[in-house]
């Protein structure tokens, strides 16, 4: 029994050195992050605060008691009406709905495009980069080399990849000569649209079949092994096996991508068209034409819009959408597997000492 007390006597002090050893380490680690934190905080902070202050400042304006244009001056949220309600002041003074051509006009249409895209893209990356991922995984000759082909179209710039595709659906170009067909697909509305779907496809599937690769090349081999002997099939091993131990990967890669394609701006700028009341103008259009009208504050509310949409659906998809970002959930689940294993422990040291 003595030797029992003393064991449990020298356990409870080296419980506050051990948790003393545990607060140095991670003032330690603060120490080291510290600087890292500080500059990003300034580099990706800053701009936040200014592109929210800027977006409660009004723009350069007329003023109706005068008749001369002044500058800026608190506005509140009138920026962010203009956008959401289509709301305008006439030159008289008078609020009230936006008149054909003023750019808030093209908000609705373009923020339902923009999410036309994302879902319609997200989607079929999702699913062709699974089908890619199992390719790539499967043992083979020449995996390295299907590995390397299947990742060029990743490599290659944004610009380029608009350009290519902007020659290939080109009236006299290589998609209409090969349906036999004369398509506009840089001027009928969906052609157009389904144009910019297939180059970003063709470019972005690469990236999700490269996240979900890592995700398989993470899952045992026994598993595999165990499934085969009980005489599981093709697709009970995917559906029961592949798909849920993948699913922490897959749903970060549909999260990056999704992240990705609301702020789309690039490809069908470069394949359509620059006008935000093109069939293919997504929001980030819309701030650019903005601020190249010397709009800058409604171009800041409008890029705070985006910020939250953004932000909301990042938040949807990480607490409740399985998007194990920073391997938050993996850590969960491997300190309760070191909390059972420890009360196992504990258990059995108890029965020891019972049986002493």
């Amino acid at each position: 029994m003595s030797t029992v007390v003393k064991r449990r006597g020298a356990a409870r002090n080296a419980e506050p050195a051990t948790k003393k050893r545990a607060r140095s380490d991670a003032g330690k680690a603060w120490a080291l992050v510290a600087p890292a934190l500080v500059v990003l905080a300034i580099v990706i902070g800053y701009p936040i605060v200014r592109a929210i202050w800027l977006s409660f400042q009004a723009n350069r304006h007329l003023d109706p008691s005068t008749g001369v244009f002044v500058e800026g001056g608190f506005a509140g949220l009138d920026n962010y009406l203009y956008w959401i309600q289509n709301r305008c002041m006439s030159p008289s003074g008078t609020v009230g709905p936006c008149p054909p051509g003023v750019l808030a006009t093209d908000f609705w249409p373009a923020l339902g495009i923009t999410l036309f895209f994302t879902v319609v893209t997200v989607t079929l990356e999702a699913v062709l980069g699974m089908v890619m991922a199992l390719i790539m995984n499967h043992p083979s000759r020449i995996r390295s080399l299907v590995r390397a082909a299947v990742l060029i179209p990743w490599a290659i710039p944004t610009a380029v990849t608009a350009k290519l595709w902007q020659f290939m659906f080109a009236p006299n170009g290589i998609v209409n000569s090969l349906l036999g067909q004369d398509i506009a697909w840089t001027t009928d509305p969906w052609a157009a649209r389904f144009a910019v779907i297939i180059a970003d496809v063709w470019k972005t599937t690469p990236f999700v079949a490269l996240l979900i690769l890592a995700g398989l090349q993470m899952i045992p081999k026994d598993v595999y092994e165990a499934a085969r002997v009980d005489g599981a099939s093709a697709w009970q091993t995917f559906t029961r096996i592949t798909l849920p131990l993948v699913k922490p990967t897959l749903m970060v890669a549909i999260l990056f991508r999704t992240l990705d394609a609301l702020r789309m701006y690039d490809l069908p700028v470069i394949m359509i068209s620059a006008s935000s009341n093109s069939p293919t103008a997504t929001i980030s259009q819309l701030v650019v034409e903005d601020m190249r009208q010397n709009n800058f504050n409604s171009a800041s509310a409008l890029s705070t819009l985006i910020f939250l949409l953004i932000f909301t659906v990042a938040f949807i998809m990480v607490r409740f959408g399985g998007a194990d970002v920073g391997g938050e959930q993996t850590q969960r689940r491997r300190e309760k597997r070191e909390e059972k294993r420890r009360a196992e422990k504990q258990r059995a040291a108890n029965t020891t000492e019972a049986i002493r």
